[in-house]
């Protein structure tokens, strides 16, 4: 039953690490379909670059959130070892400060500032 759930929780990791890396890739594409149409209609080119980078770095942190999430499953249901769990802590500070500085970048203010 164990190595059942194991495999199940194995499985869910995996999509998730998909599912992250198609968010992303996807939200690339459909950024660049973006810029295109704006192309055509002659938008002003600093906003179209404005836009590209929103919804750019907005698609990689959600991507980089559903990575998080794969990790936590992972390491707390496949691998139970000290080595993983500080390796997890690791990857999870890595990817929180990347995620932190994106949101930053895109709203080009602190979050604790007001809008």
């Amino acid at each position: 039953m164990i190595e059942q759930a194991r495999i199940i929780f194995e499985y869910i990791t995996f999509a998730l690490e998909i599912a992250s890396a198609a968010i992303i890739a996807i939200g690339i594409l459909y950024a660049a379909v973006n810029i295109i149409v704006s192309l055509i209609r002659k938008t002003g080119k600093t906003e179209i670059y404005r836009t590209f980078r929103v919804q750019v770095g907005r698609c990689i942190v959600l991507g980089l959130e559903i990575l998080i999430a794969a990790d936590i499953i992972k390491t707390l249901t496949i691998d139970q070892t000290f080595k993983d769990l500080g390796i997890l802590a690791i990857l999870i500070l890595i990817r929180t400060f990347l995620s932190f500085t994106l949101e930053v970048e895109i709203d080009g203010r602190w979050p604790w500032q007001k809008k």
